[in-house]
């Protein structure tokens, strides 16, 4: 009995030393898991500590594994679309908040998972066989050491695995041999996927699923992986999953949409108010208004669209209407003061007037008295007597007070030319004014002494236009001269004669006209003294002030009124002469002078009516004709020109429009300022205003070059006498087209008058022309008989063909020449700077854009609709990243946007033209206008996103998706400025629309080729394509990580190049506007 005790006894102090021994092991093998080789006894997994412990030594050893796997030479070739390794381990292999599938998988395995785990060696050998494979779709891999010919085990299979066996050790960081792994093959546990062809498991990623399959009887597959059994193996069964790769290849081990998987062995079902999308770790809240029920796949944010297009329209339509009623208050205002003025002014002068009446009045009566004062007693009347006894006060009251008249008195008498600081005190005064209402009296006071002046020298006597000549006061701009000797224009290109041996002058406070036949040159000698001809040879002399000056030197004093009606249509009558007084007047002007100038020449050409209307466009009707083409000499006259010249101001007018504009610019003319004009056929009352003329024959020869009173006189004396009741002009322009054979009896015809003159005023004479004068009488002394000028050359079809792209290069050349060279201001007049300009250019932008709402309304309408039917129509697609959206979103924004923004710099050419040739900053142009396309270019983005975005839900976010249409739209909108500038309407319109979509073509292709692959990133839709699709695949993680790699791969596209994508696109569009603005200086119309 005591022996079977000890013996009983002995036995458990045995097991008890047993235990402590292996419990022992156990702890060391806890404390140092480095150290960790052959697993250990399932026994011991029974106690939840050890398990636990355990547990996190092989999480530590598979996050080691997973860890090496994301900072391998592996993922440094996928670094295109890995920005942060340790995100997207942490998004993909961070399995800390719940090691269940773990512990399971210990115990299924009765500890051996770590030697069934695979090793960087395997992870490398799958992911570069199979994942970096994207083009094929098989699902097993290449043969290997434990899966060949020769050897193939049940491991072998998808879903199983083997154990490399627990007395052989493991190297998890070995990452060259595959170890030998084919003893006890098992299916693979929940929570880790078992590749065909290779005998070890690998984790399954966050967001997926993989529980163990089950056999469908029906389809013979293992569901939900969809693999097959091997044949002729009875007892093998379904294992756990067999493949992570892309959606296509891989999509059953995705967590499936409306649910989410917190683990990789875990699905739950979406609740109500969330939504989950597929390969989701958790489920995400809905927003508010919208709703979302159980199994929800993404919410429904239409609303929102909704929402933010109502907003949108509403701040439009608040800004615009404010901004109009704000510029319509400040009219009113402005027009209310301006009221004022001539009221108070009007009541002023009447006062004045009958002041003046009343002292007249008195005085004769006075002299009256006094002279029969001496004769005979008086009586007095007893009115007089009740008017003489009536007090001071009750005179008074029935006139205004003394103070306003003398104030009025200062104002049309205080600038007398005797007194030295008249001027002085003027300018003195005009700085001090500051209300509008001040202004306007200022100016309309000053208008009604000039009205005074002109009506004393109505009757015209010679003494009152003298003094009014000299005063100098009204005489205040430099003077400027004109001499041209012996002018010749020749067309380079033709070698045809413009202009001949043209000789002459227009002198300052005359008004010179210009007449002659049709293709006389008339324009082209206008052109030629005001330095715009283009593509001509020009020789001979033109003399300004007596010396040999470029007329661009003097160009801020220098007005031009072309032919055409060029102003701007879609601005009021006095907005177009407040432009150009703002720009060319001096910038050391007080506003009441610009006030005073704008007024008077508002009223001087009788535009006081339409002041206040717009000018209109041919779409939209405004002012007459008449009143048009008065307003676009209105722009010249109210910059002060000393010299200025009109290119048919009349025709189109009637006699009365074309005397008052006769009589504005004979006030000009009393100032001092030298006017050119070309006229066709005047009335004889209309020709009679004129001072000088000169008179060109067809070829552009000179015929009479002289005061317009002498010229009936030099045709008497050639015997060409004018029949009565015919208008002079009208007979000298038929002579000279040889409508009207004169009746001389020397015969004389009218192509030899051009000689007649030149020999009358003993001008050269060219040689071709020397053989006329002989019939004259006259000796051959102005030039070399030999010098016969013979015909054009006959050339090869080649030679002119050189020939005339020569000319055409230097025609181009005289226009950058011309436009970009500046020539020596000898103006004296300090215009506005740039940025002043710049203002000016902004104030009648906005206007011009606010009175075109409709039609952006309409550009935000196509907009709106694009955006709700591409989203409509192109839902975002997890498998592509929304490239089909968003390639259809570049083709219609650009193309939208373009043909949008053409309208810029393409309706108004030649407006443009005429303000630089004027001398207005084009710089201060160009970027006005640019900057209030800016309000597109942000708006535009915003109302398409409201529709697209919400319509197709894409994981990335508005900002993203905003930030880079904004972009694309600042791209396209600098590609139409210069498409505007360099080409035609018709040929603009069709490249705005066949670039996007060609280029955008183009960037969708497969970079197989490398020349498709260097076009394509030459392309701007590649760029913006390639930053829509990196935004929303950064959204992209966890289970998602293959696919991410797999679809960059596929397209070429990186992750770490969405800042170059954006500064592309906004390089692009600085790139492209600095060529348009290069554009505007060089390019001409022909």
């Amino acid at each position: 009995m005591m022996r079977g005790l000890k013996t009983l006894g002995c036995l458990v102090i045995f097991m008890q030393s047993v235990m402590l021994v292996q419990f022992v092991q156990c702890q060391q093998v806890l404390e140092n898991d480095d150290d960790y080789e052959y697993g250990i006894n399932t026994t011991q997994l029974t106690d939840p500590t050890v398990l636990n412990r355990f547990t996190k030594i092989v999480y530590k050893r598979l996050s080691g594994a997973t860890s090496d796997l994301i900072h391998s030479e592996i993922a440094d070739k996928a670094s295109f679309c890995v920005t942060d390794p340790d995100d997207d381990w942490n998004r993909s292999f961070n399995y800390s908040a719940n090691l269940d599938f773990l512990s399971n998988c210990i115990l299924n395995t009765q500890g051996d998972l770590p030697q069934r785990l695979c090793t960087a060696a395997e992870l490398k050998f799958y992911f570069t066989n199979f994942i970096a494979n994207t083009k094929s779709k098989a699902t097993f891999l290449k043969p290997n050491r434990n899966c060949n010919l020769t050897t193939w085990v049940s491991g072998c299979e998808p879903g199983w695995a083997c154990s490399a066996g627990l007395t052989r050790p493991v190297n998890y960081r070995d990452a060259q041999e595959i170890p030998a792994r084919t003893s006890d093959c098992q299916p693979c546990c929940e929570g880790f996927f078992c590749p065909q062809g290779l005998t070890c498991m690998i984790p399954c990623p966050l967001g997926s699923y993989c529980p163990s399959a089950t056999f469908n009887v029906s389809t013979g597959l293992c569901d939900p992986y969809l693999y097959q059994l091997p044949p002729g193996k009875a007892n093998h069964t379904c294992g756990g999953a067999n493949v992570w790769a892309d959606v296509s290849r891989g999509s059953s081990m995705f967590c499936s949409a409306g649910s989410y998987c917190p683990t990789s062995t875990e699905e739950i079902p979406c609740a109500s108010g969330h939504y989950c999308r597929m390969g989701s770790t958790a489920e995400t809240r809905c927003f508010k208004l919208t709703s979302c029920d159980a199994n929800s796949t993404k919410q429904n944010i239409t609303q929102y669209g909704l929402m933010l297009i109502v907003g949108i329209s509403v701040i439009l339509f608040i800004f615009y209407n404010c901004s109009e009623q704000v510029i319509t208050i400040r009219e009113r205002r402005y027009a209310r003061s301006r009221q004022v003025a001539v009221k108070s002014v009007k009541e002023n002068a009447q006062a004045h007037a009958r002041w003046l009446a009343a002292k007249d009045a008195i005085r004769k009566r006075a002299i009256d008295m006094s002279r029969s004062f001496s004769r005979r007693t008086v009586f007095i009347p007893n009115e007089q007597v009740r008017i003489l006894k009536s007090n001071k006060s009750e005179i008074e009251a029935g006139y205004p007070p003394m103070q306003d008249i003398e104030e009025y008195r200062e104002s049309i008498e205080g600038a007398n030319p005797e007194s030295e600081n008249s001027d002085k005190k003027k300018n003195l005064k005009a700085k001090h004014i500051r209300t509008n209402t001040q202004i306007f009296k200022y100016a309309y006071s000053q208008l009604e002494k000039e009205k005074a002046q002109q009506q004393h020298s109505i009757d015209r006597t010679f003494s009152g236009v003298i003094s009014m000549a000299m005063d100098n006061e009204t005489r205040r701009r430099p003077m400027m001269e004109i001499a041209f000797r012996d002018l010749t224009v020749t067309l380079k290109q033709k070698k045809k004669h413009l202009l001949r041996s043209v000789t002459g002058e227009i002198r300052p406070g005359r008004i010179t006209a210009l007449m002659g036949p049709s293709g006389a040159g008339k324009t082209t000698l206008l052109s030629a003294l005001a330095g715009k001809t283009i593509g001509c040879s020009i020789t001979g002399l033109v003399l300004i002030n007596g010396k040999a000056e470029s007329i661009s030197s003097y160009k801020k004093i220098v007005g031009f009124v072309p032919q055409d009606d060029v102003v701007h249509g879609n601005l009021t009558v006095e907005e177009n002469i407040w432009f150009s007084a703002n720009c060319r007047l001096s910038a050391d002007l007080p506003k009441a002078d610009k006030v005073l100038v704008v007024e008077r020449v508002i009223q001087s050409l009788g535009l006081q009516p339409v002041r206040d209307s717009l000018v209109g466009t041919v779409e939209k009707r405004g002012i007459s004709g008449g009143q048009r083409k008065r307003v676009n000499v209105g722009l010249e006259l109210v910059m002060e020109p000393s010299l200025l010249f009109l290119d048919e101001p009349t025709s189109g007018l009637d006699s009365s429009s074309s005397q008052l504009l006769l009589r504005a610019l004979k006030r000009e003319a009393l100032e001092g300022v030298n006017i050119c004009m070309v006229v066709h056929q005047p009335s004889y009352s209309l020709f009679k205003m004129f001072d000088d003329l000169i008179l060109l024959a067809k070829g552009g020869l000179t015929v009479y070059h002289g005061a317009v009173g002498d010229v009936e006189d030099y045709f008497a004396h050639l015997d060409i006498n004018v029949p009565e009741r015919i208008n002079p002009p009208d007979y000298f322009i038929d002579v000279l087209e040889g409508m009207v054979k004169p009746r001389t009896s020397s015969g004389l015809t009218y192509e030899e008058l051009p000689l007649r003159w030149m020999l009358h005023k003993g001008y050269p004479v060219p040689p071709d022309m020397q053989k006329n004068i002989s019939r004259f009488d006259v000796p051959v002394m102005y030039g070399n008989l030999g010098d016969q000028e013979n015909g054009p050359e006959e050339l090869s079809f080649c030679a002119e063909f050189w020939q005339n792209l020569k000319y055409k290069i230097e025609a181009q050349c005289d226009v950058i020449r011309n436009n970009i060279m500046k020539s020596k201001d000898l103006s004296g007049r300090r215009t506005p700077y740039v940025l002043l300009q710049y203002k000016h250019f902004l104030g009648r932008m906005a206007k011009q854009r606010l009175r075109e709402a409709r039609i952006q309304a309409i550009d935000y309408l196509i907009l709106l609709l694009a955006g709700a039917c591409l989203g409509l129509i192109a839902k975002a697609s997890d498998e592509t990243f929304g490239a089909p959206g968003y390639t259809y979103t570049v083709i219609a924004t650009s193309l939208l946007c373009k043909i949008a923004a053409l309208r810029t710099f393409s309706l108004d050419k030649l407006q443009y033209r005429r303000e630089r040739a004027s001398g207005i900053s084009s710089f201060a142009h160009f970027v006005a206008k640019d900057t209030i396309d800016h309000f597109n270019t942000v708006i535009k983005p915003l109302v398409y996103l409201s529709m697209f975005y919400f319509f197709s839900n894409p994981r990335s976010s508005f900002l993203d998706n905003y930030f880079v249409l904004l972009c694309l739209v600042y791209c396209v909108t600098g590609i139409a400025y210069a498409l505007a500038i360099f080409l035609e309407p018709g040929p603009s319109q069709l490249c705005s629309v066949l670039l996007p979509v060609v280029l955008t073509l183009l960037s969708t292709q497969p970079k197989d080729s490398k020349l498709i692959k260097n076009l394509s990133s030459l392309c701007f839709p590649s760029w913006a394509l390639e930053a829509f699709i990196i935004s929303n695949a950064k959204r992209y993680h966890g289970v998602w990580l293959i696919q991410r790699c797999g679809a960059l791969l596929k397209t070429g596209y990186n992750l770490h190049q969405w800042n170059l994508c954006i500064s592309l696109l906004m390089a692009a569009g600085a790139a492209c506007r600095a060529l348009a603005f290069i554009g505007m200086l060089t390019l001409q119309k022909k």
